[in-house]
């Protein structure tokens, strides 16, 4: 066992992509986990072992996600991790404000911000048992403004970055931390334009100082690094998982 052993977490969105990766490593680490997304479980993932539950719905609905991290908790005795990674990105529909449907505009909050405030609202209070540890995923894109752009994205990606460090605030005294991770390009499921096009992300990568794109499991090292005790005097921070490319700005 690992050292997250005995240790229970609820990763949001860990249908595919980073939360799917942060799950397996968090399961390898010996930690239980509570999984949920609007996806079918993966066919791959085991949960019929013991350690493991996944909820499948809609993140942005307040009943589901009550119930998910309620039963996570009941289930495994207890709650010390939250893991954010929901989102999306339509890049055919998310537009400038002057521009896109407002109703797609909602959907985003909802999906990318809300979701993070009602995992946040059911975790605290098991949390405050014993203390924990939050990381929320972000994004680069919310730290300037770009074009082509997709202002409901970066515009709910920002406000992922105010919420996570209010969260570390209040419940410092809880000894819960929160912290960001904004990634960097990284190859998803969220970003399946590049997949099988090695011209395009050569094109990406070449922008990158480190020279290639991230990977779901640099994302999921880096998650990792967070919850773990060796970040125990580590909140409210940002951390880019970008290969550099913030610190050119």
């Amino acid at each position: 066992m690992g050292e997250f052993a005995n240790k229970t977490a609820f990763i949001a969105g860990a249908g595919g992509g980073m939360g799917l990766a942060i799950a397996r490593a968090l399961m390898d680490g010996g930690c239980r986990v509570g999984m949920a997304d609007l996806k079918p479980k993966p066919t791959d993932l085991a949960t019929d072992v013991d350690g493991a539950v996944y909820f499948e719905g809609d993140l942005s609905q307040q009943s589901f996600v009550e119930a998910a991290v309620n039963k996570t908790a009941k289930t495994f005795g207890g709650l010390d991790f939250l893991v954010n990674t929901t989102g999306v990105l339509w890049l055919d529909q998310d537009k400038s404000v002057t521009e896109m449907d407002m109703d797609v505009w909602d959907r985003v909050m909802a999906i990318n911000l809300k979701s993070f405030a009602l995992t946040s609202r059911y975790a605290v209070p098991h949390m405050k048992a014993s203390g924990g540890a939050m990381v929320h995923f972000s994004s680069i894109d919310a730290t300037g403004g770009d074009t082509p752009c997709q202002d409901a994205y970066g515009a709910s990606k920002a406000a992922v970055i105010r919420l996570a460090k209010s969260l570390a605030i209040q419940f410092a005294g809880d000894a819960i931390r929160s912290n960001v991770i904004l990634p960097g390009p990284t190859l998803s499921p969220m970003q399946e334009r590049w997949h099988g096009d090695i011209k395009a992300q050569e094109q990406v990568a070449a922008v990158v100082p480190l020279g290639r794109l991230a990977t779901v499991d640099d994302m999921a090292d880096a998650c990792l690094f967070l919850l773990s005790d060796r970040a125990q005097f580590i909140t409210g921070v940002t951390l880019p998982v970008d290969g550099g490319i913030t610190a050119k700005i």
